[in-house]
């Protein structure tokens, strides 16, 4: 699903009024009965007084058309309108002459923040000051007004993005409502995907307006939101008359003395990916761990007994996934160097192996293309070095996949994927509950999985990070967010499968 700029949305609304047609205020009119549906749904109780803070531009009049549709299913809706610059839109107005004449919506005007009234605690407040237009931090009165939103205990939902938040780009200063919830038309705005934005946009949702489709087959993105839909068209099915052979043999280098665990959870992800044959490259320590534990994969034993120090025969692997659990021994940086030159298909590249790599950036010469690298924050931070903020960090994550030709999956919630084409794709998948040890390592073996399976290296990226984050959401479903272990990721990759529809 393609997330479009700012820019892009407002050309999308003229577009949809020149070739569906509908005039302006009707296309906002549709935009406030779906916010409202929304609403209604999520706060059913019509004896909640409903405070609207309006702007006098276009999402102003979103907030009065919200409460016009509120007044006629019996909700208390109450306008106040912030008036400070005496410029308003002609739907704005449009919207404040289509109000009830007689009712019990109050419309109350206000040129000064100073004399905003109190707002009852038991009251919800819709925040429809500002929307994708704004592309500066607010100031002055408009500041005040956001400041007071943010002191109220009450709750607050935003329309389309909490005002004072730029949709496209870092937003500076403080001066950004915090929203306990943010409804998006149509698409969710890019700015929602960093954690730099998680206090402001609180909970976000978003849902169609029916914007008219040939604008957005004829727009090109370079980002896009990996949903259910484009997880499933990347499915292969398995053909009836198959065999081992067909679906390939990866070989997992992982472990250490102390650090088995990381192999064993990688090798059973590995497994669960639909792999044909699988061989865990481990210390000499690692063997009987390995062989109780993961039956089904095959060792190779290292001549060290604690640490990786030697590269296997490489020809009989389709795909090689490296770095969960190996440490930093010299000799295991040694033999890190040995496997990249000494292997010319895509690989899976995690943890120690970025870790080494980051200590000797000469080595990038030696990474194959269309390698997947999968980085958490500090182990991007280590080999790229820090940014200033999320959107700093989102255009080195592009540029670096682009230059090095391979792709970054930056590991957290809405896991991105850089790929070498200039793409990035956020995914829609993952809770809280994987913020744990391990799940990098289960990450890392499905990902060795579907390469050795001879998935292209960007449907593997794509579908195992989507994989690995519905088995995380299905896990925490059937116990909890709090009590998820890595190891509940691997038990629930069969159901993430069948969620996408493979049977």
């Amino acid at each position: 699903m393609k997330i479009l700029s700012a820019k892009q949305t407002r050309a999308w609304d003229t577009y949809t009024i020149t070739n569906e047609p509908i005039t302006s205020v009707d296309l906002m009119n549709r935009a406030a009965q779906v916010f409202t549906d929304w609403l209604v749904q999520t706060y059913p109780d019509n004896t909640q007084p409903i405070v609207v803070f309006c702007g006098t531009g276009n999402n102003g009049g979103d907030g009065v058309a919200v409460a016009r549709l509120l007044h006629w299913l019996g909700f208390e809706a109450k306008v106040l309108v912030c008036d400070f610059a005496e410029k308003r839109s002609a739907d704005f107005e449009a919207q404040i002459a289509a109000l009830p004449k007689h009712g019990n919506i109050s419309v109350e005007w206000f040129n000064m923040a100073k004399d905003l009234p109190e707002i009852m605690p038991n009251a919800l407040v819709i925040d429809a000051l500002f929307g994708s237009g704004l592309n500066r931090p607010l100031e002055g009165e408009w500041a005040q007004v956001v400041g007071h939103l943010n002191q109220l205990p009450n709750e607050v939902v935003s329309i389309d993005l909490p005002s004072g938040l730029i949709s496209d780009e870092h937003t500076a200063g403080e001066s950004v409502v915090h929203a306990d919830r943010t409804f998006s038309f149509e698409r969710p705005k890019l700015a929602f995907f960093f954690p730099e934005n998680a206090e402001r946009v609180g909970e976000w949702v978003f849902e169609s307006i029916r914007l008219h489709p040939d604008f957005e087959r004829k727009t090109d993105s370079i980002f896009h939101l990996l949903t259910k839909n484009e997880a499933s068209a990347l499915f292969r099915p398995r053909p009836k008359f198959s065999h081992k052979g067909r679906f390939g043999h990866a070989l997992l280098v992982a472990g250490s003395f102390g650090k088995m665990g990381a192999a064993v959870l990688a090798a059973k992800s590995c497994l669960r990916s639909g792999v044909g044959l699988l061989t865990v490259h481990a210390p000499r320590s690692g063997n009987i761990i390995l062989q109780g534990a993961v039956p089904e994969a095959m060792v190779s034993a290292d001549h060290r007994a604690k640490y990786w120090a030697e590269v296997p025969d490489l020809q009989a692997y389709s795909s090689i996934g490296v770095g969960p659990g190996i440490g930093k021994e010299p000799e295991t940086a040694v033999a890190l160097q040995g496997l990249l030159q000494g292997y010319d298909r895509p690989m899976v590249l995690d943890a120690d192996a970025l870790n080494l790599l980051a200590e000797n950036p000469a080595w990038w010469k030696f990474i194959p293309q269309n390698s997947i690298l999968t980085p958490h924050p500090k182990e991007f931070e280590r080999l790229f070095g820090k940014t200033k903020n999320d959107f700093q960090r989102n255009d080195l994550q592009r540029y670096k996949a682009h230059k090095h030709g391979v792709f970054i999956v930056l590991k957290g919630a809405h896991t991105a994927i850089a790929c070498p084409d200039g793409e990035c794709w956020f995914n829609s998948t993952g809770n809280p509950g994987m913020a744990t040890g391990g799940t990098g390592d289960v990450l890392s073996g499905l990902l060795t999985g579907l390469l050795a399976q001879g998935y292209p290296p960007k449907s593997a990226a794509l579908l195992g990070v989507y994989l690995h984050g519905l088995a995380g959401d299905l896990a925490a479903a059937a116990g909890s967010q709090e009590a998820l272990t890595a190891g509940d990721l691997v038990d629930y990759l069969g159901r993430a499968w069948l969620g996408i529809g493979c049977l």
